[in-house]
């Protein structure tokens, strides 16, 4: 994970609130690309192909030499109130998956590697509202539905505790790698939202961790907050040890995927916040390439904490 190897992406629509939100999606794309170290966008679908015939936002990042990493799955609008994948609807259900399979579709015919899911609609807000069994038979055949559209291109579930449902049915990495192992396919895995780990009580390198034993981090969403909800601060603003800690735990896992940006900079110029998450990370894996693993790797096998935070701590203050 050098600095000439690791692939930043961002939020597009962090860019298109610039200015009152007055921005094109194309206007977007061009922002994005004019922010030093950033290779690569993902787009939300279909959020950001309405209206174009899947092409014009897909052009526009070609001309500004911007890699499309991912689709991000949005279920937005009526229909996706009461669920995508698990909704009491089977015309719903059915328009839920039918829009996940497009997406990999779409991505198979433009060399885009992933899909991400992320469940929003699907969970419950009430005691005795839902059948969980059912629930999640409906949730695995869903993710199993769309995993087989094309076995060339990765899917992998955001998990996320809440929000918009009070409970989320994938919540948790733990439910997720559950999810992974019952859908039984090879480009079925996971992507890690930072906040969203930290929303769900879990140590994000941990999280990451699990993941990577299994084969099966496919994507990583960097960003930060203060715990209870989705913040989407600067990267390394409010939890500098636990990034730092968890871009620790993806170079030793060997994850080469890209790292993309998910952050809202409603308040912020979007160009500058972008540039900065950039230089944040990869000043932190300047500070890795510090570390001597030899001592940290020994104090970590003995579980001594002050051993391994003195370590971290005087590399870190450069002491």
């Amino acid at each position: 994970m050098a600095d000439v190897e690791q692939r930043f992406a961002t939020r597009l629509n962090s860019f298109r609130a610039k200015n009152g939100g007055t921005q094109s999606t194309e206007q977007a794309v061009r922002a994005v690309a004019e922010v030093p170290g950033v290779t690569a966008v993902e787009l939300n679908y279909p959020q950001h192909f309405a209206g174009d015939g899947n092409r014009s936002v897909l052009a526009a990042a070609a001309d500004v030499g911007l890699s499309v990493t991912a689709l991000n799955l949005r279920w937005d609008g009526p229909d996706f109130v009461h669920g995508a994948f698990t909704h009491p609807k089977p015309e719903n259900r059915t328009k839920a998956i039918r829009t996940a399979c497009e997406a990999v579709a779409l991505s198979a015919q433009n060399n885009i590697g992933q899909v991400i899911l992320w469940m929003g609609p699907d969970g419950y807000d009430y005691p005795f509202q839902a059948d969980y069994r059912a629930m999640w038979d409906m949730e695995i055949d869903g993710f199993r539905q769309v995993a087989q559209h094309n076995p060339e291109v990765r899917v992998s579930v955001e998990y996320k505790p809440n929000d918009p449902r009070r409970i989320s049915l994938i919540r948790s990495m733990s439910d997720s790698l559950l999810a992974v192992n019952e859908v039984g396919l090879p480009n079925f895995g996971v992507t890690l939202d930072f906040c969203h780990a930290l929303m769900a009580g879990e140590q994000p390198a941990a999280a990451a961790a699990l993941a990577l034993r299994a084969g099966k981090l496919f994507g990583v969403h960097l960003n930060d907050g203060n715990g209870p909800a989705d913040d989407g601060l600067m990267v390394g603003s409010v939890h500098p040890w636990h990034t730092l800690e968890l871009l620790a735990e993806l170079r030793n896992g060997g994850f080469l995927g890209t790292i993309y940006f998910d952050t809202f900079p409603d308040r912020v110029d979007p160009a500058r916040e972008c540039a900065a998450n950039v230089k944040t990370v990869q000043r932190m894996l300047r500070i890795l390439d510090r570390v001597p693993l030899k001592e940290l790797r020994q104090a970590q096998a003995g579980q001594d904490a002050v051993t391994a935070l003195q370590i971290m701590q005087g590399i870190y203050f450069n002491e």
